[in-house]
């Protein structure tokens, strides 16, 4: 086929056929690319669409320009919402992400993700599902959820819970950035190519889709090494425990310079999301499939988007950016483990969330 643009639904998405290659790209630079609720609707009109053309053998996943692949979720747009008296903006956007989530980790074509630049929370949700997934030397991941109120979400769970040893409790509660060496050290990513060959490789795997894992193998590079590695002994050790309050006295007694960065990230963040997240990864390997990952992560989510802290934790990190989210409750102590439990119950079937029909052809 040839190379022909074609809008589909939101300026901030552009979706359009490359030879054999369906091809979404992300452009909403100014905001490093956050997806908002119509750029969910465009991406998950464009799979439908592809999803039985025989035309489209693979789909190639990118972004226009800028720093940022994709910085999360438009959270700043919800928060207000529910501090206007709605919450309906929360509910209709993590309902239909999360949709689209679940259409992309059951897609039947591959999926190519260039994971160049920052990607972060609602990136890594449509960044993982992808078959191959390719990092470069400007790659910064992160599951920043905590610092407002949040946890690792769209499918987080799944994806932070399959990694080896305790990796899982530290991103989730500390926010922690990796680089993408980090990512192919983990397993988050499985090629690492300089960021100056991207455009060449997607020409290359948009012409001959059934090549791609051989074309991604070439252009490939060893990466340099991966810091995480010898963090590894310490996050084992120090968050061994499930318990919030026991990982906190783990660190304290440590008394390393390590530890004691760890503990100041901890000292910001909300202290009921650590504790929901660190359930949740309890959780997240007891879902048998991916479907009953969602339903479990919305139930939560749909709780979490009204609670105090997420209203708070986004003023102070990214509306006013003072820096100084005031939790409620303001420590780990206060929050029990009935109020934990909470999050978890299974919303009333007609509020709870279901995938997109099979059948479905449209978004």
């Amino acid at each position: 086929m040839d190379s022909i643009l074609n809008f589909i639904a939101d300026p901030h998405v552009l979706t359009f056929a490359d030879h054999c290659a369906g091809r979404i790209r992300l452009d909403r630079p100014k905001a490093l690319h956050s997806l908002d609720l119509g750029m969910v609707r465009a991406m998950t009109e464009a799979l439908l669409d592809w999803r039985h053309d025989d035309d489209v053998r693979i789909v190639l996943i990118d972004h226009a320009g800028g720093r940022g692949f994709c910085a999360g979720g438009d959270v700043v747009t919800i928060a207000k919402d529910v501090a206007d008296g709605a919450g309906t903006a929360g509910r209709d956007f993590f309902f239909e992400e999360y949709r689209l989530n679940h259409l992309m980790y059951t897609y039947p074509k591959p999926g190519v993700v260039f994971m160049d630049g920052v990607v972060m929370g609602g990136g890594v949700g449509i960044a993982c599902p992808c078959r191959y997934r390719i990092v470069t030397e400007r790659t910064v991941f992160a599951m920043p959820e905590t610092t407002i109120g949040l946890f690792p979400d769209v499918g987080g769970g799944r994806y932070l819970s399959r990694l080896r040893g305790r990796a899982a409790q530290y991103l989730a509660l500390t926010s922690a950035r990796l680089d993408g060496a980090d990512c192919i050290a983990l397993g988050l990513a499985n090629f690492y190519v300089p960021s100056d060959q991207l455009d060449a490789v997607k020409a290359e795997i948009a012409a001959s889709p059934e090549k791609a894992e051989s074309i991604l193998a070439g252009a490939a590079v060893t990466p340099p090494p991966a810091t995480i590695t010898d963090q590894l002994p310490q996050i084992d050790r120090l968050f061994a425990s499930d318990d919030f309050e026991e990982i906190m006295a783990a660190l304290q007694a440590d008394g390393s310079d390590w530890a004691s960065n760890v503990l100041a990230m901890l000292a910001k963040r909300s202290p009921t999301a650590c504790k929901v997240s660190l359930r949740m990864l309890v959780e997240s390997p007891r879902q048998l499939h991916f479907v009953d990952e969602m339903r479990m992560e919305y139930a939560i989510v749909s709780r979490m988007y009204r609670s105090p802290d997420f209203a708070e934790g986004v003023r102070a990190l990214l509306i006013e950016k003072t820096g100084d989210p005031r939790w409620s409750p303001a420590t780990a102590a206060e929050v029990t483990d009935a109020m934990v439990d909470a999050y978890f119950q299974p919303l009333p079937p007609a509020e709870a969330w279901t995938p997109l029909p099979p059948t479905s052809r449209k978004g």
